[in-house]
């Protein structure tokens, strides 16, 4: 799916999630055991498919939309959500539109979705169920308790690989200190955070189609993601090649490691291609710039961490320079010296004894 027709389905599915007056509506609907055929949207392209019908252009209420579906015909509304636009209207898109589905009601759902762009919602009467239309895609809605059976298994799997991956960012942190990273150090990180963020959209996925009823699992995914990016940035700037990362990388590198598959992310020569090391020697040692461990130090300001890093080159360089050498970098007096260089001290004696006892 593309990733505008995935924002769009996210849009959608927040718009009929639990508590919203859409589905509330929708629900009405299944209980009374009739159909309905409703375009989230309307513009010349939907007019141009619409015939016969009533013009209402009233306030969109549960109970109006409710009472609207006991007729044949299919329902438009703004793309707001906020009126009735139509009712009773028949839909007769491009017949030479390809679908997958059966029914009458499905098919002319499928077939408006594609032609106009516009999300469409059908409630089948015999199988009661509501199927959503986005471009290409078919989402059948569930109940919150479906749904937060498959959250809560995500949710698990979630926590076990940042527990996974807290313990693989330890180790990188102790081989930094001691200079001892390899690119496969590198590229097995990148490949932990990547499956994180990926089991973190999945859980937020299912948060947002589940609305109201998602607070507390919105609450544990922030939780288990919190500082992910930040930290995946800081790796991706510490080994990234010069010439890249002066041009933009990091977001290159952010989105190619999204666009891997499965397989090629179980592979560890693969995240090392997207950052720009060589995958033929994934032993092979590598030092990092120290953009990471250098975040971890408290109160720095943006501009003095800046020009630390420009000044020292690389980790090594900023854990053996003296209180002195420190100072001769701008903004960095005799406290701010003393600071980093106990923040660094620290940070190093934690990382190594967290490696070895």
């Amino acid at each position: 799916m593309a990733p505008g027709e995935d924002d769009q389905l996210r849009a959608t599915l927040a718009a009929v999630a639990p508590g919203t007056e859409l589905r509330d509506g929708l629900e009405r609907i299944l209980r009374g055991n009739t159909g309905a055929l409703i375009v989230l949207g309307h513009d010349r392209g939907v007019e141009a498919l619409c015939t016969g019908g009533f013009p209402l252009d009233v306030d969109f209420s549960a109970t109006r939309l409710r009472e609207l579906a006991k007729m044949d015909g299919a329902i438009v509304v703004s793309h707001d959500l906020s009126r009735i636009v139509r009712a009773a209207t028949q839909l007769v898109p491009d017949p030479n539109i390809e679908t997958s589905e059966s029914g009458t009601r499905h098919r002319t759902a499928e077939r408006v979705a594609k032609q106009t762009g516009l999300p469409v919602v059908s409630v089948s009467q015999s199988m009661r169920i509501v199927a959503l239309y986005v471009g290409g895609r078919r989402h059948v809605l569930e109940g919150s308790s479906a749904i937060l059976n498959h959250a809560n298994q995500a949710l698990q799997t979630l926590e076990r690989y940042r527990a996974r991956l807290n313990e693989v960012t330890g180790t990188l942190s102790a081989l930094e200190i001691e200079d001892l990273v390899t690119v496969r150090d590198v590229a097995t990180v990148l490949q932990r955070m990547e499956m994180v963020r990926r089991i973190g959209a999945e859980v937020s996925g299912y948060g947002v189609e589940l609305g109201v009823d998602g607070r507390l699992l919105t609450l544990q995914l922030d939780e288990l993601t919190s500082g992910l990016a930040d930290e995946l940035h800081w790796v991706i700037r510490d080994y990234l090649p010069a010439e890249r990362l002066e041009d933009g990388g990091v977001p290159r590198v952010v989105a190619a490691l999204a666009e891997l598959s499965q397989s090629e992310l179980l592979d560890p020569s693969a995240s090392a291609r997207v950052i720009g090391l060589s995958a033929d020697g994934l032993d092979a040692g590598i030092s990092p710039r120290g953009y990471r461990i250098l975040s971890k130090v408290p109160r720095l300001p943006g501009p003095v961490f800046d020009r630390l890093l420009d000044h020292f080159g690389t980790l090594q360089r900023l854990i053996n320079a003296t209180s002195e050498d420190l100072q001769s970098v701008d903004g960095v007096g005799e406290g701010r010296a003393r600071t980093i260089r106990e923040g660094l001290t620290r940070l190093a004696e934690s990382s190594i004894l967290e490696r070895y006892v």
